[in-house]
């Protein structure tokens, strides 16, 4: 193991990058900082990082001397913010892709740091962030999985191996999006017909006590986010779609949760 990584897991104060300053970003590199790492984060939409993180001017900036980056940009930004930092990341560092894309698009990136010498994980983060925060389980794969593993072990981030190649995490992901967006579809469709008889209350205590212990709670985090959040998870879906066809499995409920966020996303839900 790398003298850099070995410090990170030996729990002593090392830096650690992180691209993408947004909702998820963001409480990455705060409850990092707040464990004792260096954290530089970097996002041009964000006027101000977290308390306890550097605001580094660039890309560049932020990865330089990193053992690890992490990549929350957004899957269509994640190619250019790879190819920005890998020039400037020490070799023995890890590049961990959290953004959500599919497997193809993880293996290009791989691919690409690997010919910089870089070690890559694709790495799919399993919940919203904002409910465990550090603690989301994540899947990880690529050449770099390995290695990140005792890492996020360290950080208290509950992580499991997809195995060596970088996008077996990212399809496993989007085959648990399949059934998670699909089941938000379903039950926003049920409770905006029952709220027109006056039966919203009751139609949602029934869909939580199908769903256990945790089902209110589930039920009240897919009626708040979902509408939040319809054109990330629109695209997320699409993506879901693109590789259940090179799995040559059928996808009409997937077509269908497709269609119902696009037009959540418009504001006119049908």
């Amino acid at each position: 193991m790398s003298t850099i990584l070995g410090a990170i897991e030996g729990g002593v104060r090392t830096r650690v990058a992180v691209l993408g300053l947004g909702e998820a970003g963001s409480i990455y590199a705060a409850d990092l900082a707040a464990r004792g790492a260096e954290v530089a984060g970097v996002d041009p939409a964000v006027p101000a990082a977290p308390p306890g993180v550097h605001r580094a001017a660039g890309i560049a900036a932020a990865v330089r001397g990193a053992g690890v980056v992490l990549s929350l940009v957004g899957g269509r930004a994640a190619e250019a913010a790879l190819a920005e930092a890998l020039p400037a990341m020490a070799r023995d560092a890890i590049f961990a892709d959290l953004n959500t894309a599919g497997p193809q698009d993880k293996r290009r990136l791989a691919e690409r740091a690997g010919r910089h010498g870089i070690a890559f994980a694709d790495v799919a983060v399993l919940a919203p962030v904002p409910r465990a925060r550090l603690a989301t389980p994540v899947l990880a794969s690529g050449t770099g999985a390995e290695r990140l593993l005792p890492v996020l072990a360290a950080w208290g981030v509950p992580a499991e191996s997809a195995g060596p190649e970088a996008g077996a995490a990212a399809g496993l992901k989007l085959l648990r999006s399949v059934f998670m967006k699909g089941l938000a579809a379903t039950v926003l469709e049920a409770v905006t017909a029952a709220r027109a008889v006056g039966a919203e209350d009751w139609i949602i205590a029934q869909i939580a006590s199908e769903l256990g212990e945790s089902g209110p709670a589930l039920v009240a985090r897919i009626l708040e986010g979902t509408p939040v959040h319809a054109v990330r998870r629109e695209a997320e879906m699409t993506d879901a779609r693109a590789f259940l066809e090179t799995l040559g499995a059928s996808h009409p409920m997937t077509d269908g949760t497709i269609q119902w966020l696009h037009a959540l996303a418009a504001g006119s839900p049908s």
